[in-house]
């Protein structure tokens, strides 16, 4: 087939930093490749995906994230490209590209949410719903609005083989805990903190830390708590990332809200190192309980669960990563979605 994958205009594919959507991105555009399907990726022009690449916008607008006159000047001009190229299907990873698709009514095109479904997305999707097939990536996303009809629930995947499996023996320090996310209350940095340190461990803290309210909750409550023993690192390039997480005992995922997935989750696994979370968004679709991580009840059972880390097996995580969240295995998924809606059309 020939696909169009619509990038958000937000990072470029793949993210030099944080970025979970644009890594998905990324691999699904990789891995369809890979599968002997044409591809054509509409980023950004600094993006630097081993694909066909078309873009209007130069640089990724991160300092603009959510405005609308970027994103809506990115899918203007990929629809524009796209309407007289003969692709078989788009899929569309912004929000603003299925509303603006109605224009092509002869263009079959699918979404991927990957957002959380609040008030503002639900009303939105229900908009287009039925119009353009809507992608979930998690159950737990969907549960959030059952009322949404989509037309599958496909799981993220990633390439194991570009990621070093680690023993987890620490650095020239001794061994950490990791935290990998964002700076924000519902990634829970300032939990990642108590736990490691009630359960005798060094946790480092790479999170990306770019808006105001992203400032402000680390000054209130993560900066009181830092100190030798927890150490907070910036937002680290994606080597630096494999680095941490190679190296790392475990990757805690103090998540406390409905996360639609948790990329980081796989790239842990892929790593060979075990995921420390609460049952929490889709946390339970991810994680093997006493398998690739522990389902902790609350943040005791977590401090409790870092004692029983070493009865793991890492390569059980790694196997996870080569099995059912392989790259293959997401691609597989996409292309059986995309024939069966260019089925229902014909």
């Amino acid at each position: 087939m020939r696909v169009a994958v619509i990038a958000p205009p937000w990072t470029p594919i793949p993210p030099p930093l944080y970025g979970g959507i644009e890594l998905v991105v990324d691999e699904l555009a990789r891995g369809l490749q890979t599968a002997g399907h044409e591809i054509t990726l509409f980023a950004t022009g600094d993006s630097t995906s081993p694909v066909p690449l078309k873009w209007a916008l130069e640089h990724a607008e991160g300092m603009r994230i959510g405005m609308a006159v970027p994103e809506l000047r990115h899918v203007l001009h990929a629809y524009r490209d796209i309407a007289g190229g003969g692709f078989d299907v788009v899929h569309d990873h912004t929000v603003v590209g299925p509303f603006y698709a109605e224009r092509f009514p002869d263009l079959p095109v699918l979404t991927t949410i990957h957002g959380p479904f609040n008030d503002e997305l639900t009303d939105l999707y229900l908009a287009v719903a039925g119009r353009v097939p809507i992608i979930c990536i998690s159950r737990a996303q969907h549960a959030a609005a059952p009322e949404v009809p989509i037309a599958g629930i496909i799981h993220h995947g990633i390439d194991a083989e570009k990621f070093p499996v680690g023993d987890g023996a620490g650095d020239g320090d001794g061994q950490y805990l990791l935290f990998l996310g964002r700076m924000a209350p519902d990634k829970g940095a300032h939990r990642a903190i108590e736990i490691a340190r009630k359960a005798g461990m060094r946790v480092l803290l790479a999170a990306k830390m770019r808006e105001a309210w992203e400032r402000a909750y680390y000054e209130e409550q993560v900066a009181p708590l830092l100190g030798a023993d927890a150490v907070y690192l910036g937002e680290v390039s994606h080597e630096r990332k494999i680095e941490l997480l190679a190296g790392a005992r475990a990757l805690l995922f103090p998540i406390r809200w409905n996360e639609p997935f948790g990329m980081v989750m796989l790239e842990a696994f892929a790593c060979g190192t075990p995921v420390l979370a609460f049952p929490e968004g889709a946390a339970p679709e991810v994680v093997e309980d006493g398998v690739t991580g522990f389902l902790c009840h609350d943040d005791q059972d977590m401090v409790e669960a870092v004692d029983k880390v070493g009865s793991l097996r890492r390569g059980d995580c790694r196997a996870s990563a080569e099995g059912y969240f392989a790259t293959s295995r997401m691609v597989a998924d996409h292309v059986a979605l995309y024939e069966q809606v260019l089925s229902a059309r014909s």
